[in-house]
């Protein structure tokens, strides 16, 4: 597989964290600079660091990882999605404070975004492809588009209010679903 291909996947593998990244500012008004680059780095190491674990696995878990991958991803995305729509009939709009984001929250988000690099990485043991390029290309791919989906999001701020906590929720919920689905559908 070449460079160019390994790029192809690491974006379509980013897409998540690139979503989760925008609504996630949307939905806070905001964040410190900070931690843009904080949320943009566990993104990018997630998704560097899952497909090695997988690729590490390789034949030998490919079952138990696809079996349970969809449903973990679905479900922290659910409630993660949930909880956003919940808090935005609380929300007040506000002048942005610079929220600050837990190590909690960006790890919960981290795992549920690269749940689909782990299984990935199962597919790169058995093509055989140098895991330390594949790897280090995902993961820098990974960081820039989060990191320029933070920056999408501060720029949206305050100025759409609940509305597009909402649809920040709604969206992290039908990644969820779309994990789920086509993970199903495979099966059929």
């Amino acid at each position: 597989m070449d460079l160019i291909s390994i790029a192809v996947i690491a974006v379509a593998l980013s897409m998540d964290a690139v979503a989760v990244s925008i609504s996630t500012c949307i939905a806070l008004k905001g964040i410190p600079f900070s931690d843009s680059l904080k949320m943009a780095g566990m993104f990018g190491l997630f998704q560097a660091v899952m497909p090695l674990i997988g690729w590490l696995a390789g034949l030998t878990f490919r079952k138990l990882i696809q079996g349970t991958d969809h449903w973990i991803a679905f479900v922290l995305l659910g409630v993660i999605g949930g909880k956003m729509i919940v808090e935005s009939f609380r929300m007040k709009c506000e002048s942005p404070k610079g929220n600050s984001l837990s190590l909690a929250v960006l790890l919960g988000l981290a795992v549920a975004t690269s749940i689909d690099a782990l299984a990935a990485g199962v597919s790169f043991a058995l093509l055989k492809l140098n895991i330390l390029t594949t790897i280090t290309i995902i993961g820098s791919i990974t960081f820039a588009l989060s990191f320029t989906g933070t920056q999408i999001g501060q720029k949206v701020g305050c100025r759409f209010s609940s509305r597009v906590e909402r649809l920040g929720g709604l969206i992290l919920i039908v990644i969820g679903l779309k994990i789920l689905i086509q993970h199903l559908v495979e099966k059929i």
